[in-house]
């Protein structure tokens, strides 16, 4: 159960790492502001360590992780052209980091309690993703 656990959770925090990646990917092209852009890329690239240790982790049980939803991604994709199409703002695109960053951390905490027997470094891999996207919805608040 542990084992199971431990990879079920590893492969949720895996799909959601690559989200957040791919989501400030779409948006760092349109910043304006100096400041939002250093928060938006230092938060990417602690995105991409979690990343890498995540598959670190998931490679020691032979496991390829998990892609995120590709519906979920699409219709991401698409709020996120059709709002900066409409008005290509830092505002907006604060507006969209927080929408994602809230639904990462309700979808990662969601997966912590469902996966309790999960190792302790898979669910500290989850509780640091967390508060990166709770502290990246903090931080940009201001451009709101």
């Amino acid at each position: 159960m542990i084992e199971q656990d431990t990879i079920k959770l590893l492969r949720e925090c895996d799909a959601g790492v690559k989200m957040g990646i791919s989501s400030l990917e779409d948006v760092i092209p349109h910043v304006k502001s100096e400041k939002l852009r250093k928060y938006l890329s230092s938060c990417k690239k602690e995105h991409d360590k979690l990343e890498d240790e995540i598959k670190e982790h998931l490679d020691r049980f032979e496991d390829d992780g998990k892609e995120p939803n590709p519906i979920a991604k699409s219709m991401s994709e698409l709020k996120t052209n059709f709002k900066l199409g409409i008005n290509e703002s830092d505002e907006t695109i604060a507006d969209l980091m927080t929408d994602g960053c809230n639904m990462g951390v309700k979808s990662l905490n969601k997966y912590l309690n469902e996966y309790k027997a999960a190792d302790e470094f898979s669910k500290d891999i989850t509780k640091r993703l967390i508060n990166l996207e709770e502290r990246l919805a903090i931080d940009i608040r201001k451009y709101l």
